[in-house]
């Protein structure tokens, strides 16, 4: 059952509430004030705050970008997703998530929200065009963490973080066998496939053609490559990026990034040539990886510093910082149509 739950606090306004004219916000989570920030990319300026629940760990916008979903996590113990109006800058409701707890991993797909259920070791969707989750399965994994699902909703890609392994979900079509019942029909299946990499892998990222997934582990700092075609692993690197967080592709596919919790460094790879191009220094942590579309700057959650570095890919340099509240991480884009 979903329950439906209005948070009664109101919108902390800022300077002003205007929306950039190029309809692009990016959306900021700060765990510790318990808060979505709605920022301006080009001014840096915080455009509005919105109270969300405890312990928020993801967001995502809809495809639209009217509207956002926030993951409420609490290490597996909570159950509620937070799904806020940007048009109006407001909260809307609060999606009771039982019975799968600790929702954290998110993505928005064929307009609905996908996300992982580590406390439950599963993965939920729900629809918002009926208020109801409609569909979840489960992995049998442990920590069932990150999520990634491609864009006609028919493979989900998950990380499952002290397992050690990598989910890999396909949505089949079964026709019925010679043994089944008179009245069998076709009908869909989830077929899954479980690929080792190793404990803690957690952030990770599917190259732009698809081919490829990279994750990296915080215990023993490797990179691990699974070749999603023939759903195995192809390499593994001794990167040492031990304490590793979030992993991202460029838009272009070219590099990978890295952040570490633990080191405070972002470590970017060459994708072809897998060899390391830089260890950046933005922090004493870094966390949430966000890639600006067209290609010119990565903005990075540094958790343990409470502000948000912003890379230039080109030079691979930080060119600026700011502030969205404490222990920042979540991050993502809103794209609003223009009217």
């Amino acid at each position: 059952m979903v329950i439906y739950v209005l948070l009664g606090i109101s919108i902390i306004p800022t300077l002003t509430r205007a929306q950039p004219a190029s309809r692009k916000t990016l959306l900021a989570l700060s765990k510790t004030d318990h808060m979505l920030s709605v920022v301006d990319p080009v001014t840096f300026k915080i455009i509005a705050r919105v109270p969300v629940g405890e312990d928020p760990h993801e967001v995502i916008a809809s495809t639209d970008g009217r509207t956002a979903y926030v993951t409420i996590y609490g290490g597996g113990s909570l159950h509620e997703l937070n799904v806020v109006d940007l048009v109006a800058l407001k909260p809307l409701l609060n999606v009771d998530t039982r019975p799968l707890f600790g929702p954290h991993g998110l993505t928005f797909i064929n307009g609905k929200a996908w996300f992982t259920a580590e406390g439950s070791k599963s993965i939920g969707r729900y629809d918002p065009a009926t208020g109801k989750l409609d569909w979840s399965m489960g992995t049998g994994q442990d920590r069932t963490h990150m999520i990634y699902v491609t864009s006609d909703g028919k493979n989900i890609y998950t990380t499952n973080v002290s397992s050690g392994t990598v989910s890999i979900l396909t949505d089949t079509f079964i026709q019925p066998g010679r043994m089944a019942p008179p009245n069998a029909k076709p009908h869909e299946d989830w077929i899954q496939t479980i690929v080792p990499s190793a404990r803690g892998s957690e952030g990770f990222d599917v190259s732009p053609d698809g081919n490829e997934l990279w994750t990296a582990a915080s215990e023993d700092g490797t990179i691990i490559i699974i070749d999603l075609r023939q759903k195995k692993l192809a390499t593994r690197i001794d990167a040492k990026v031990t304490g590793a967080n979030r992993l991202k592709f460029s838009p272009d596919g070219r590099q990978v990034f890295i952040s570490s919790l633990q080191s405070g460094e972002l470590t970017v790879y060459n994708a072809k040539s897998r060899s390391e191009i830089k260890r950046l220094k933005i922090g004493h942590g870094a966390a949430g990886i966000l890639m600006d579309p067209d290609g010119s700057r990565a903005f990075v959650a540094c958790s343990a510093d409470g502000y948000i570095a912003v890379v230039d890919l080109k030079t691979l340099e930080v060119i600026h910082q700011f502030d969205v509240g404490g222990v920042p991480d979540g991050l993502a884009w809103a794209i609003q149509s223009k009217p």
